[in-house]
């Protein structure tokens, strides 16, 4: 039976505007094209999951409101096992505007509950699940999940995302203590603070994915040089850079609990993630497995053996 990717966190509902330039100061641009869609940090993974073929679970909360429903509908139509918990009053609501060059600009307004609550954690069936994967909304919650995965042996991975540890990261030590991989994108590492690596390797992190844009993705293990996984070649033009890193950490995912090699995984997920920016959007411009295979050269995209490197 094949293994489930179980993923626990938010369930965000994206209003996007693509603009030419940003408004100054009481100045009206117009937009040429405006969608409302499906997103957040886990979701977005969880759909990036699924588009590996990897059985896919995820468990977030929605409001009791038309956003809220309308992202139920939305997860289900793209191939997930979604089992929501509704929560009375509204939904996490995001307004992106994607300027000419790609690159996103994100209010995020959090509605009732950006997690599932500690109860429903606690309660998780883990009953064929081979990796879990979270973002922190709810510290409470997700160490109860995180705590679960741990005494069962299940691997987990925590995206880091700034707004998750104000109060300096050594306050997700209990969630990343452990954790098989964590990832952490430009931003998080500034947030993180001098020598991010050896910052989490002290916590506990057994795995880092560093993740720049542009400069594609680098696994880092303690004791190791560090492995960098660029691009692939022949880059399509970036449309729209929202949910990429959230596409990258799903098929990582993905791949991990079908090959068992990090390595292969992160390379096809940096590719996964940069096809998606070429299509506006987060999880509806995800590729599926089939569409990226056709993009992907392991052996041109291959920085040498892992070994020599120092990565494990």
């Amino acid at each position: 039976m094949n293994q489930t990717a179980l993923f626990v966190g938010d369930t965000v509902f994206d209003t996007t505007v693509r603009v030419d330039s940003l408004p100054a100061a009481d100045e009206k641009v117009v937009s040429t094209h405006l969608t409302d869609a499906l997103g957040g940090v886990v979701t977005n993974a969880a759909i990036a999951c699924s588009r590996t073929g990897t059985p896919t679970t995820l468990v977030s909360s929605v409001g009791s409101d038309a956003a809220g429903r309308e992202c139920v509908r939305q997860a289900e139509k793209a191939g997930v096992d979604f089992r929501p918990e509704v929560a009375a009053g509204p939904s996490s609501r995001a307004v992106i505007t994607i300027a000419e060059d790609g690159e996103k600009h994100l209010v995020l307004v959090p509605g009732t509950r950006m997690y599932p609550s500690e109860t429903m954690c606690r309660d998780l069936s883990l009953a064929s699940v081979g990796w879990l994967h979270t973002a922190v909304y709810d510290p409470a919650a997700a160490r109860a999940v995180i705590a679960r995965c741990a005494g069962d042996g299940v691997p987990w991975s925590v995206d880091l995302e700034p707004a998750t540890f104000t109060g300096g990261i050594e306050t997700l030590a209990g969630h990343l203590d452990g954790a098989a991989a964590v990832f952490c994108n430009t931003r998080a590492a500034q947030a993180v603070g001098p020598a991010p690596e050896r910052v989490l390797f002290g916590l506990g992190a057994r795995a880092v994915v560093f993740t720049d844009g542009a400069r594609g993705a680098r696994w880092c293990t303690p004791g190791g040089a560090g492995v960098s996984v660029p691009l692939p070649r022949g880059q399509r033009p970036v449309v729209d850079t929202t949910g990429a890193g959230d596409c990258l950490a799903g098929s990582f995912v993905g791949m991990m609990l079908e090959t068992g090699d990090p390595l292969e995984s992160l390379r096809y997920a940096v590719t996964a993630a940069s096809y998606s920016c070429s299509g506006f959007g987060a999880g509806s411009a995800y590729a599926t497995r089939a569409e990226v295979m056709r993009w992907y050269r392991p052996s041109e995209n291959a920085p040498g053996d892992a070994r020599e490197r120092g990565a494990s």
